[in-house]
């Protein structure tokens, strides 16, 4: 059975979403504050975990760098702001998802039961992808640049996967978006894609700046390129 930590101060938002959740047939815990939640979570397995950027005595942002510093379990950010740079930070903190304030219950679990589709997906998968000195052992979730270990986040292990999954192959925006997030891309904000682009090369590419093994297809999407040659 799927657990969810849910980490939100409004108590009529945590009734709503409460009933929604636990009516999926999932368990549901919940956290009010920044200093119960990191008790609530040192202290379960979760399978999903949503949090509200503002609590009372702290930042959702701060509590998700806690979390991947030894989880790459999936994050969704509950946020009132709309702002480019507030969804930029939760994104760059190691966030798969946020949903801006309010929202319909019902976007809401379409989004939840996304994300942990796709994370059933991940942890399913028996293979080894291997490409660009780049070599991704699926069982373990594990990521090598040459032959040295990677730190990945949830969502840049997904995009790097489907990148090596689909070698040399321009894949369009709205065909990444679709396969990463796996819902009506009117939800999904135009700028996440770009972050989490940028978030990738900085850590698979020898120079992020003039990228050789994620490039810009002009005008139609990126792609996985496995011709380097002259590459050193």
């Amino acid at each position: 059975m799927k657990r969810i930590f849910l980490v939100e101060d409004d108590l009529s938002l945590i009734n709503g979403l409460s009933f929604a959740i636990k009516k999926q047939g999932y368990v549901l815990d919940v956290a009010r504050t920044y200093s119960e939640a990191e008790q609530v979570w040192a202290e379960g397995k979760y399978n999903l975990v949503v949090l509200d950027v503002s609590l009372p005595d702290g930042s959702g942002f701060d509590l998700c760098g806690k979390i991947r510093r030894t989880s790459k379990v999936p994050i969704m950010f509950l946020t009132a702001a709309d702002e480019e740079t507030d969804v930029i930070m939760g994104l760059d903190m190691g966030g798969d998802d946020y949903i801006t304030k309010p929202f319909k219950l019902a976007i809401f679990m379409s989004r939840i039961n996304a994300l942990l589709r796709r994370s059933d997906n991940f942890s399913e998968a028996d293979a080894e992808l291997n490409s660009n000195g780049i070599t991704v052992h699926l069982l373990k979730s594990e990521v090598y640049k040459n032959s040295q270990p990677i730190e990945l986040t949830a969502s840049e292990y997904k995009l790097l996967c489907l990148f090596m999954e689909n070698p040399d192959r321009t894949l369009s925006q709205e065909q990444i978006l679709n396969r990463l997030w796996d819902c009506d891309e009117n939800y999904i904000d135009n700028n996440s894609l770009s972050v989490y682009i940028r978030r990738l090369r900085k850590k698979i590419e020898e120079d992020p700046g003039n990228p050789t093994r994620i490039i810009t297809v002009r005008r139609m999407g990126y792609k996985w390129n496995t011709d380097r040659s002259g590459v050193k």
